[in-house]
């Protein structure tokens, strides 16, 4: 279904997008389009070098104009339910709004996810697909938003870690939605913002010490979920290329590992795909002992969905096997004690607003499973986890299915068990 016949928004299953949503989002929104409007100051300089682009190079020009142009003139509103947004001057008026403001928490799918919000409708269309699938673009996105990431790992991003009801990250709708926060990561109540000195120091936040306890530490034929995440997608024979864009989304591997010189070990193997929510646990532990090989993290896009998802609300959810390939991602090669595993990659893939994949581990050093090994900063996230095709591997995946509608898996818990390799 291609977004001009897209219906008149109602339920929304994606990413747990409900219609309540709307409400949430309208509000939202409304609040950011009348700051802007009052805002008369300059714009801030990425944003400005930003808008001197489009407007001086002509395939950005009509990329910007033809995402908002190929928004049907009957709808007035975008597929989220608020007021769509008018021109690409009116989305950078408001992403500079957006510049100096933390993610406040909100009851939706894109919770954390302000830039996203206000590209939904153009991320839909062939003019946005186009746009944000240019390499100048999205050196214009990653600028942005290392500007915004200055922000929000300073003291005045805090103002959100409050207890506003709505919109406080402590408030009552955030503890209904975290209800075990205190008790499972390390912060003190007492303190001003539970004891956290930025809106990035909140997102990173770590578990106490027992909270997440290692599945079988001593069994290296036990493979543990590196991430707190939700099991999206198990592909078998995985190939090297493939037409990753169609709708079913099938693995190319040679996009996902960025042509590396490891990527012929994994043709024929299996990926296993998982999401984060914004409201999960974001570092990264080791999904199995072994020797780091090798780390790479690999510039891509931010805001690029597949249209042969359809419209996707709370988007790119729906497109998390087509951004394996093209998205920022960090790539971590690991050798594995275990024999029977031999070298396996895992694979931080970011979503919009979640660019930075943070690899805090080396080329040889030796990790036990269950070691922090990096991290992801803002917002939900997606990552993999590929292994050889001659890796005998059965995966647990806690009584359901993978795919949009799953729940999280703890981080630490067993996703999968190793038998001896296959022959030949």
């Amino acid at each position: 279904m291609s977004f001009r016949d897209a219906p008149t928004p109602a339920t929304y299953m994606v990413g747990k997008w409900m219609p309540s949503d709307q409400a949430v989002l309208d509000a939202w929104t409304r609040k950011i389009m009348a700051k802007a409007e009052a805002d008369t100051s300059d714009l801030l300089p990425a944003i400005q070098d930003f808008k001197d682009f489009i407007e001086t190079d002509a395939k950005a020009y009509m990329f910007f104009t033809q995402m908002f142009d190929e928004v049907p003139a009957s709808r007035k509103t975008s597929p989220s339910g608020r007021p769509q947004v008018r021109d690409y001057e009116h989305m950078l008026r408001l992403f500079n709004t957006i510049m100096t403001h933390a993610p406040e928490f909100n009851e939706s799918g894109l919770v954390g996810f302000p830039f996203n919000a206000i590209l939904d409708w153009s991320m839909a269309n062939t003019g946005g697909w186009s746009a944000f699938l240019d390499e100048a673009i999205d050196a214009h996105f990653k600028a942005m938003l290392n500007e915004w990431a200055v922000f929000l790992r300073s003291p005045e991003s805090t103002s959100v870690l409050s207890d506003d009801p709505k919109s406080g990250w402590f408030g009552a709708d955030a503890k209904k939605a975290m209800p075990t926060f205190v008790e499972e990561f390390r912060c003190d109540p007492s303190l001003p913002h539970h004891g956290f000195k930025s809106w990035d120091d909140f997102f990173t936040r770590q578990f106490r010490d027992g909270v997440r306890p290692i599945a079988e530490p001593d069994n290296d034929a036990v493979v543990v979920n590196a991430c707190e995440s939700a099991p999206y997608r198990i592909a078998h024979d995985a190939k090297l290329r493939d037409r990753f864009w169609i709708k079913a989304q099938p693995y190319a591997l040679q996009f996902m590992m960025d042509d590396d010189l490891y990527v012929d070990h994994f043709v024929g193997g299996t990926v296993y795909q998982a999401f984060l929510s914004a409201l999960s646990y974001h570092r990264w532990h080791a999904p199995v002992s072994g020797r780091v090989v090798k780390t790479r993290v690999v510039d891509g896009t931010y805001y690029s969905e597949t249209l042969a998802a359809g419209m996707d609300p709370s988007g790119p959810n729906a497109s998390q096997g087509y951004i394996a390939e093209v998205a920022t991602r960090g790539l971590i090669f690991i050798e594995a004690d275990n024999p029977d595993i031999g070298l396996m990659c895992f694979i931080a893939i970011g979503m919009a607003e979640v660019s930075t994949c943070d690899i805090t581990v080396y080329e040889g050093q030796h990790v036990t499973k269950g070691d922090e090994i990096g991290m992801f900063h803002f917002g939900g996230s997606t990552h993999c986890l590929v292994f050889a095709p001659d890796v005998s591997i059965e995966f647990d995946m806690h009584g359901q299915t993978p795919g949009l509608d799953a729940s999280n898996i703890l981080v630490n818990e067993r996703i999968a068990t190793v038998g001896p390799k296959k022959s030949g």
